[in-house]
């Protein structure tokens, strides 16, 4: 360990960490822009230099390791002039174009010349043009005006993506970032550069004049994309249905978890959100006539209580699913396994799709929650059938219910494997959040809440169960699926009732060993393993 002082705090640190770092750990922030945590150090900006007393040039605090004793200012005389010098020379060739620019409200040169610079350009000559608005992938536009050539998004591209297709090319006031000839950035994790540019030379196509920052809200969450449940913020607008013809999801942003996914998400989670506002069911239907006809929560509830009355507990089949949460699966097992004695109960669909996945965050199985269903025992037991055996004794007649919950099957097992299945049923329950094929089949639609608009817990691959969080309002008259059920179930005069998730999860801690004395308060915003 080393004792060091900043600004006339003194600190205890391991060695081998940086000024910058050091500072960070006592609250100071140095500002920065080609530094990032998660990159290599490149020591390129110069917006890191702070004064170390017996040293005679500043230094910077990226790359420059604390030794003991040694007595740091991070904002002496010497160090805001250096510091508005480099910004002054930063923003020589930038444009003014603020106004227009989407990283207005978050751009590090704003914020930092607001902090630090505040100075009165003396610069006269005209600036030096370069390309704006350049498509470089399906995901990026770049601005080479705006680029302070900090490096980051190249250094991501060779040791994150390790994909390499950035580079930085030309001399002096000419260098600017591109794409290498005859290439494009296009990998699974090519949005992560947009997060980690400082200012606004790397803008997403995707939010690109979406909506402005500042409008937004933002609550923490758990992408739903894959099993390995990456940390998000959920980026939305509410307030100003005007924006992005009423979308309510305007991005999803990664957020920090050292145990998970670290600063990083994929493409395919990052824009993986578009479902929570589009093609929604959002009213319950029955088909009558051969057309599904939007009806009250009351009477679809009625009606299959009604059902699940007629029929003995060994014809029916019920397949749960692994995008909803624990509590609410945990719901569906009170309901049907405990107290109807069903035992026809799989969560686990084979599917043909081509998925992608690999050794860094994406994952085969692209359900968020598998792990909790494992842990909730939601595969049949006791003689109980699998779901390519329900299906077979659909096609039977020997089951005469199905209750599928968000599941299409048509897309995952093709329609030739499933639609005599579907068709032969007395009824087909579809419980989810969107309309799909399989919906074609069913008899009765129950709309459910999406991962952004209820409260729960993901368990991940690794057995991490970790939170996620109400942003919105269920759309329609959608519902939790713990909510319908317990509507079932005083339909059915059965004493499932349930005030909210944490009041479930509180059950599921005393009647699942694995739970065991974990908490919602435990669980945090970070997550907390399973043993």
């Amino acid at each position: 360990m080393h004792t060091l002082t900043i600004d006339g705090k003194e600190m205890r640190v391991e060695r081998g960490t940086t000024i910058l770092e050091a500072a960070k750990k006592i609250g100071i922030e140095i500002p920065h822009y080609c530094y990032h945590p998660g990159l290599s150090i490149a020591g390129n900006c110069r917006m890191c230099l702070v004064e170390i007393e017996g040293v005679p040039k500043l230094q910077i605090s990226c790359y420059t390791l604390v030794s003991d004793g040694i007595k740091v200012h991070t904002r002496s005389e010497r160090v805001i002039k250096a510091r508005q010098a480099i910004l002054e020379f930063l923003l020589i060739n930038h444009p003014l174009d603020c106004p227009v620019c989407d990283q207005a409200g978050e751009c590090y040169l704003q914020i930092y010349y607001m902090r630090h610079g505040l100075y009165n350009s003396t610069f006269l000559e005209d600036k030096v043009k370069k390309r704006k608005a350049v498509v470089i992938g399906p995901t990026v536009i770049l601005d080479s005006e705006r680029c302070v050539l900090c490096g980051r998004c190249v250094r991501f591209c060779d040791e994150v993506s390790k994909s390499s297709e950035l580079g930085i090319f030309n001399r002096g006031d000419h260098s600017e970032i591109s794409t290498f000839p005859k290439k494009e950035l296009n990998n699974k994790y090519s949005g992560n550069v947009v997060d980690i540019c400082p200012v606004g030379a790397l803008t997403d196509r995707d939010f690109r004049f979406k909506c402005r920052v500042w409008y937004l809200k933002e609550k923490p969450s758990i992408c739903p994309g894959c099993s390995n449940g990456c940390n998000v913020w959920i980026h939305y607008n509410v307030d100003r249905t005007c924006k992005a013809e009423g979308k309510r999801v305007m991005r999803i942003k990664p957020r920090f978890n050292e145990e998970v996914n670290k600063w990083w998400i994929c493409d395919e989670g990052r824009y993986g959100y578009k479902f929570v506002d589009d093609n929604r069911i959002e009213k319950p239907y029955i088909r009558q006539q051969g057309k599904l006809i939007p009806v009250s929560w009351d009477m679809a509830i009625e009606r299959i209580a009604g059902l699940l009355k007629k029929y003995p507990p060994e014809s029916i089949g019920i397949v749960p699913s692994p995008q909803c949460t624990n509590e609410d699966n945990f719901v569906l097992k009170k309901l049907f396994s405990e107290h109807l004695g069903i035992k026809n109960i799989d969560y686990r669909v084979p599917s043909q799709l081509n998925v992608y996945s690999d050794d860094f965050l994406i994952r085969e199985d692209k359900n968020p929650n598998s792990r909790g269903c494992e842990e909730l025992g939601l595969f049949p037991k006791d003689k109980g059938l699998e779901l390519k055996d329900m299906l077979r004794e659909a096609e039977n007649k020997e089951i005469k219910i199905l209750y599928l919950m968000n599941h299409d099957l048509v897309k995952k097992m093709g329609r030739e494997e499933v639609a005599l299945a579907l068709s032969s049923v007395d009824s087909l329950i579809f419980q989810g959040t969107n309309f799909n094929e399989t919906v074609e089949f069913a008899d009765f639609l129950l709309p459910s809440s999406t991962f952004a608009e209820k409260d729960g817990t993901f368990i991940n691959q690794s057995g991490r169960v970790q939170k996620i969080n109400k942003a919105l309002e269920p759309l329609g008259d959608s519902l939790s699926e713990w909510k319908i059920f317990v509507k079932i179930a005083r339909e059915l005069g059965i004493p499932v009732e349930y005030g909210g998730p944490e009041e479930i999860f509180f059950d599921i801690t005393k009647e699942i060993s694995s739970f065991v004395g974990l908490s919602y308060s435990l669980i945090g915003d970070e997550g907390i393993n399973l043993y």
